[in-house]
């Protein structure tokens, strides 16, 4: 199998591993890595420390030899060096082995122990074997032509050097055990809130429920929190907005069903009774259709309410710039023409003011304030409108003189099919002013609804 093939495989092997089995053999590598190459350097130190202490010895046997042996032939000066306790063995080498005495020594003696006595060659160590034991050697100069070797049994040595790599085998066994039980803590304690989040997601899945929230840890005295952490209270956020708006989308169908049966009802009814127009009168026929007409109406009004409401925001190729001024003006017009005993005032800013938008949901936005207003304004009082240039954009008021808004029903009247008690015996659906703030939020505009100083309200638009 190619190389290829194999980090395929491996790379396929990890992928099916589970997060928490990953992260635990990651730290796991991580931390035996650490632990072999601190033994492993550890090692080195203790060996190097152990033949220094060795190489210093036999530093000072060359030079006593040296000393008590000046200008000698070459030959072997001591050779107990056999024995464990024995001294350091000492031979004088020449440069021409023709100077060799015919007995030899104990030492080895090779082409570079030659070099040094002919002074073309450094002093060094070497290891040997002396009488099948293991020992160690210097070579160093000695006099003009001739060098001396100087040997020491290394059993001592040997036997500190394989102690210390037993215990620092064991060492690292126990380093990577260790780290095997830190890397699986490691995993199970920082994936715990991924764990939850992963069961909380499952959770809903199944019950299809996005009621229920992943329990957070509690801050530290620093009041930090971890990425981990972080991901569980955004997770936590996104399920907040699902629930709103599951809840918002139940309470829509809940509320337009309530909202619809009163005229569906209705609807059957007149047409159950126009099916039997051979019994009626004209008068009750044609009362009966204007019903029905009226019916179908609302209910046509009412599911285009329903449309426009489920839309969240505006089309972008749609939008352009428009003239607020001439908008405004164009639907009061519209508003005289539907409201004719209704009196509108108008106050318009001098000049174009112009905001980017789309047209015909600006109309529309305009329209619902409007009607509105005319719903609630009583006999002789007008609805005044203005537009004026306030700040950094423009600014759209629309006032009635009518009952106004109860402080307990101010937070309420964007909201969809929400009727204040004044307004329940009016015509509407109750989707006007919340179809009205869904326009403006997808235009970047701001609606609220105030109080007017000496009754009635005011719906403010400010872009």
């Amino acid at each position: 199998m190619s190389g290829s093939g194999r980090r395929g495989l491996g790379a396929a092997w990890r992928r099916r591993r589970p997060l928490r089995t990953r992260l635990a053999l990651a730290v796991t590598a991580a931390v035996a890595f650490v632990a072999v190459v601190v033994c492993a350097a550890a090692f080195l130190v203790v060996r190097s420390a152990l033949y220094e202490q060795l190489d210093l010895s036999l530093t000072q046997s060359a030079r006593l030899a040296a000393q008590r042996n000046p200008g000698a032939a070459p030959g072997t000066l001591a050779g107990e060096c056999r024995f464990l306790a024995a001294p350091a063995c000492a031979e004088v080498v020449a440069a021409d082995p023709a100077k060799d005495p015919d007995t030899p020594g104990l030492l080895p003696v090779d082409p570079a122990a030659r070099k040094v006595a002919a002074g073309a060659r450094a002093p060094y160590y070497t290891n040997i074997t002396l009488a099948g034991h293991p020992a160690r050697m210097l070579t160093t100069d000695y006099a003009k032509g001739r060098a001396l070797q100087v040997a020491l049994r290394a059993d001592t040595v040997r036997a500190g050097i394989e102690e210390a790599a037993g215990w620092l085998v064991l060492t690292a066994a126990a380093g990577v055990l260790l780290a095997a039980v830190l890397g699986y803590w490691v995993s199970r304690t920082g994936l715990a809130p991924v764990t939850r989040l992963t069961a909380t997601a499952e959770r809903i899945a199944a019950t299809r429920d996005p009621r229920h929230r992943i329990e957070l840890p509690s801050r530290g005295p620093s009041g930090r929190e971890d990425e981990i952490t972080r991901l569980a209270g955004s997770f936590n956020t996104m399920l907040g907005e699902l629930e709103q708006s599951v809840t918002a989308q139940r309470r829509l169908v809940a509320d337009a069903s309530h909202e619809l049966r009163t005229p569906l009802t209705a609807l059957r009814t007149n047409a159950e009774l126009l099916a039997k127009g051979e019994r009626l009168t004209v008068a009750q026929r044609e009362r009966a259709a204007a019903a029905l007409g009226r019916q179908l109406r609302e209910v046509t009004g009412l599911v285009n309410d329903l449309i426009e409401l489920a839309r969240d925001e505006e089309p972008t190729p749609l939008v352009e710039q428009v003239r607020l001024d001439a908008l405004v003006r164009h639907g009061v017009d519209a508003a005289r023409a539907h409201w004719p005993a209704v009196e509108f005032r108008v106050r318009v800013a001098e000049g174009a003011v112009v905001v980017p938008g789309v047209p015909a949901r600006l109309s529309r936005l305009l329209s619902n304030l409007l009607d509105n207003a005319a719903k609630f304004s009583p006999a002789g009082l007008p609805v005044e409108v203005e537009l004026a240039v306030v700040g950094a954009g423009p600014e759209l008021t629309v006032r009635d003189h009518g009952p106004g808004i109860a402080e307990q029903d101010l937070p309420y009247v964007f909201d969809r099919f929400y009727r204040a008690g004044a307004a329940r015996a009016l015509p509407g659906s109750g989707l006007g002013l919340a179809m009205a703030r869904q326009i403006a939020r997808a235009h970047g505009a701001e609606l609220v609804a105030e109080p007017a100083p000496g009754g009635g309200a005011v719906f403010r638009l400010t872009f």
